[in-house]
């Protein structure tokens, strides 16, 4: 069993993930979205300089969310830091603000997030967490699988 807490980040990945991540970006940016992918763009809390990093977006009952399936990486300490930023679709760019979601109430968003990109992301969950993990297994890894609530303007 794969252990998961609040300093969670995975970052390495096989060459083939890199180049599959530059292809979603090089797709998106041109205005064709994969599955709901988008570029997110957000300023470095150290550098102030724009970042961007090409995300899932998933949509919720209408809200949408953000979900760091590799823990908590460079976009999402600099989304802390920030409480905002942009996503991107060619040229459509819409600013949003986040709201930081409770460990508490990740697993429905979890759980659909994996049932929708298991197939691209499923690996950096572990072989034993899946779309159909219990709501205690899901709670288990929610400190470790950074969530943000959306709110655009």
């Amino acid at each position: 069993m794969q252990e998961y807490n609040d300093k969670r980040v995975l970052t390495s990945g096989r060459r083939s993930m890199l180049a599959f991540n530059k292809v979603v970006a090089g797709l998106t940016n041109l205005g064709i979205s994969l599955m709901g992918s988008r570029v997110l763009a957000v300023r470095g809390r150290k550098s102030g300089e724009w970042r961007s990093n090409p995300v899932n977006l998933l949509t919720v009952d209408g809200q949408p969310y953000l979900v760091a399936p590799r823990g908590h990486v460079q976009w999402v300490r600099n989304l802390r830091a920030s409480g905002e930023g942009t996503l991107r679709v060619g040229r459509k760019v819409e600013t949003f603000r986040a709201e930081e979601v409770a460990d508490a109430d990740k697993p429905d968003v979890l759980r659909l997030y994996l049932k929708k990109w298991a197939w691209e992301v499923g690996a950096f969950f572990g072989d034993d967490v899946r779309a159909d993990s219990s709501t205690e297994r899901l709670l288990h890894i929610a400190p470790g699988v950074p969530v943000f609530k959306i709110h655009t303007a």
